[in-house]
Parts: structure tokens; sequence; C-alpha cells
């Protein structure tokens, strides 16, 4: 079995700041200076459990392997990087994460004078997150690519898989039990019923049939 069959390990320090070289240096503009660090320390906050740096590198180890498949890969890697930069899980409303995030990575594109097209595009890619719903993927193979590569998780190894679902009930322990798992077996059970959870033919192979094995494996742990 070739390492691109198989699920990635989280992307170490140099490699991880390579992607970050790679997506401004495609832009054709500097990184705004002290951006990343901010960026790591937003990702390593302590109420983060899943949402955190290892979703981040694994994240991106997975765009490294597929960034061919997209239309501006430096532009989905920044998206990456802001998906979940800012992360409440007690957020009001929902989507202000989504939200909140596209617009650090626009003021920050505006900071280093990116054009208004490329801001754009990756404001609208962080947004393509939001709840990783379908209907967020007309935009084309870039966001198509993104959110694959976001729901990746879902079919990883079944160890993986387990570890992630104990960390999302971490980040939701003020839910009382009884509603936590209603709701949680409410967005476990609406991508389990998707006719297809990925959209890209590699992610297909890679993801799929394991992702719905353990879709169905944590719907179980939940109706005990």
């Amino acid at each position: 079995m070739s390492v691109t069959d198989t699920y990635p390990a989280p992307l170490d320090d140099v490699a991880l700041t390579a992607t970050w070289s790679a997506a401004w240096s495609s832009l054709g503009r500097p990184a705004p200076a002290g951006l990343q660090a901010e960026l790591l320390a937003a990702w390593s906050e302590p109420h983060r459990h899943y949402h955190d740096q290892r979703h981040l590198r694994e994240c991106l180890a997975l765009w490294t392997r597929w960034r061919d498949h997209s239309q501006h890969a430096g532009e989905v890697a920044i998206a990456l990087w802001f998906h979940d930069a800012i992360y409440d899980p007690q957020a009001t409303r929902a989507g202000d994460n989504e939200l909140n995030s596209a617009a650090w990575a626009a003021r920050s594109l505006a900071r280093v004078g990116a054009d208004s097209d490329t801001a754009q595009r990756i404001f609208d890619l962080v947004m393509a997150t939001q709840d990783d719903a379908p209907a967020a993927l007309g935009s084309g193979p870039d966001a198509r690519l993104l959110v694959d590569i976001d729901l990746s998780i879902l079919g990883s190894p079944g160890g993986r898989f387990e570890r992630y679902d104990q960390d999302v009930r971490k980040e939701y322990a003020w839910v009382p039990g009884f509603r936590y798992q209603e709701a949680r077996a409410q967005v476990l059970q609406s991508f389990l019923d998707r006719p297809r959870l990925y959209h890209g033919e590699r992610a297909v192979a890679l993801l799929e049939a394991q992702a719905r094995i353990n879709l169905a494996a944590a719907l179980a742990r939940l109706a005990r």
C-alpha cells in the first residue's frame, strides 16, 4: 500500500511552514508579518480538542497530496489555514465562526494588497465549510476539494475517528448528555444519509467506505 492510499499523519513543523510559504508564493504576495504565528496560536487555544493544530496539520497533509485537483491551490491552502481559525463552540449564531474566520482571512489579504477577486474566492472557500453543506459546493473544484479535506476525519481509521468523536464531546462539555446525544446523532445521521460523502475520486477511494463504517459505529455508541 502506498502512502497516498492511507490516511495522512499530521504535518511536522517544517512541512507545515512549507505549505504556508507555497500558498503565499502562489498568490505573488508576501505573507503578513507575524500572521502564521497568530494563526497557530489561535489553533492552540485551550478550549479546542478536535478543532486544533492536529486537524489543521492533517488537512494540509491531504492538500499536499491533492492540490493538483484544484484551480487555485494556494487559495485552498490559505483557506485551510483560516477555516477554523476562530472557533467558539458556544457561538451564539450558526455560522459566526466561519464568518469571523473568513473575515480575518479577507483582512489579512487586504493588508498585503491582494486583489479583490482573490480575497473574495478565499472568503467564499472558508464559508464553504459552514456545516460542510452540499449546497456550498456549487462554486467549483476548489470548494469541493476544501470540503472533502475538512470532512476527511469522518473516513479516518477507526481509532482516529473515535478520538475525534471523543474530542468533539469535550468541546461541547457544557451541553447536557441527553441534548448532546440527540443533536450529535442528527449530525452524524445527516452525513450517513448523503448518497455520497465525498466529491473527488481520490477522496472517495480513500475515505468513503471507512466513513460510513465510522458513522454507523458512532451512532450505535450514542444509542446505548
